[in-house]
């Protein structure tokens, strides 16, 4: 439900600003997002006897005085309105948001083996070949089986697992029979 509401805010926010700034909001967005892991800081932010005003003020004192006015007006909606917990869901959408509009996007490569930068370099252009958008990847070791390379924002997965290559090589060798 957060998404829903940080999307609608991020998108009058974008309406309302250029790349530039809006670029700018986002980058001060993730900071304060980044403060929301801070248990002490949600604590505060959480408490119903300190007012709206002063945890605004706390959110103003968190970013440079030089910022934007339409994101000093943002945070004071946020606080009034009792929507500061939307900060770290509307960073995520801000980011979204840009990638759209540069058509530049990043995912993931997962594998239990090491992948040479090299071959991570080779996917990243071929899918950017592929997509026609800028794509850069990022190599995740865990234990996944095989190699899985995941673009979230595009809607992208394309996955080759050693055990499904096996069962699937078994069932053809059976159907030959």
């Amino acid at each position: 439900m957060q998404e829903l509401i940080a999307k609608r805010y991020v998108k009058a926010l974008r309406a309302s600003v250029d790349l530039a700034s809006f670029e700018e909001m986002s980058y001060i967005m993730d900071a304060l997002a980044d403060a929301f892991e801070i248990a002490k800081f949600k604590a505060v932010l959480r408490n119903p006897s300190i007012g709206a005003a002063e945890k605004q003020k706390l959110l103003s004192s968190l970013i440079d005085h030089t910022a934007q006015q339409k994101l000093q007006n943002l945070l004071s909606l946020l606080a009034e309105k009792r929507r500061i917990d939307l900060i770290p869901s509307m960073a995520v959408e801000m980011k979204k948001a840009l990638a759209k509009e540069k058509n530049s996007f990043s995912g993931r490569v997962y594998s239990d083996t090491v992948i040479d930068a090299s071959i991570i370099d080779s996917l990243a252009f071929n899918l950017h070949k592929k997509m026609g958008a800028i794509i850069t990847l990022e190599f995740v070791k865990n234990d996944f089986d095989g190699v899985k390379v995941e673009v979230e924002d595009l809607g992208i997965e394309v996955n080759f697992s050693k055990n499904r290559l096996n069962s699937q090589l078994i069932e053809h060798i059976l159907k030959a029979i």
